[in-house]
């Protein structure tokens, strides 16, 4: 079993970014239970270093998405942002280079299920990324953020509206019926997880799991879209959790 140290020289070689200060990347890394149970000083957690990467990704994404799209509002702008930062989509590119595999949780937070929750995992995909700001500068940071955040943008886009663009699809089938069912409540009412499935008359074309309805149906319907698009143009795979 790897020790704390190779485990961080293992992710950094994932990342391509190698710290000077590595006590940054392991803050990054650090959830607030995992910094209690050890008796360290709570500022030593990843919050902080949360906020600071939130705002740096915010600017990059800005930038990037000013300079790619000449021609967009700014409304339309600001809700391909949304899709491409929102939690899920920071949760799925974080698993990308399993990320959640290295964080520090304490007994209690890993023992009901913290190291899969999408608001943790995000939390520290911006984490990572203000601890990169700080120990690199934003050339370093921007290389990362272009890497595994800014990628695979016609995804996100579809996840984005994939209600819509699946109804709108349907409608296409002047007597097909399309309806989403609750299907499971699963967790405690502070962090419940709701699965979706989604059905096309009587068959089901897509499931989906979410910390709220809407988003579980909205990952069951971009399942569906998949599915759709696949048959139809070739697309043969998305990302799964954006």
């Amino acid at each position: 079993m790897r020790n704390r140290k190779e485990a961080l020289q293992e992710l950094q070689g994932k990342i391509g970014y190698q710290f000077q200060d590595v006590t940054l990347l392991r803050q990054a890394l650090t959830h607030s239970s995992f910094a209690n149970e050890q008796k360290i000083n709570k500022l030593n957690n990843y919050e902080r270093l949360e906020f600071l990467g939130d705002a740096v990704l915010e600017l990059v994404s800005s930038e990037f998405l000013f300079n790619e799209n000449k021609d967009m509002p700014e409304g339309q702008l600001t809700r391909l942002r949304a899709s491409m930062v929102c939690e899920p989509a920071l949760a799925y590119c974080a698993r990308d280079i399993n990320l959640n595999s290295y964080i520090l949780l304490g007994k209690g937070e890993e023992s009901t299920g913290g190291r899969k929750r999408d608001s943790i995992i995000s939390d520290v995909m911006e984490a990572v990324i203000g601890a990169i700001f700080l120990d690199g500068g934003i050339e370093y940071a921007k290389k990362f953020i272009y890497r595994f955040v800014l990628s695979d943008l016609e995804d996100k886009i579809l996840f984005m509206d994939s209600k819509t663009l699946l109804q709108e699809e349907i409608q296409k089938k002047n007597t097909a019926q399309l309806r989403y069912e609750l299907v499971d409540e699963t967790g405690p009412d502070h962090d419940k997880q709701f699965h979706v499935e989604a059905y096309l008359n009587d068959k089901l074309i897509g499931s989906g799991v979410g910390r709220t309805k809407k988003a579980a149906e909205q990952q069951a319907a971009y399942e569906a879209l998949k599915k759709i698009k696949g048959r139809n143009s070739g697309i043969q795979r998305g990302k799964e959790c954006i």
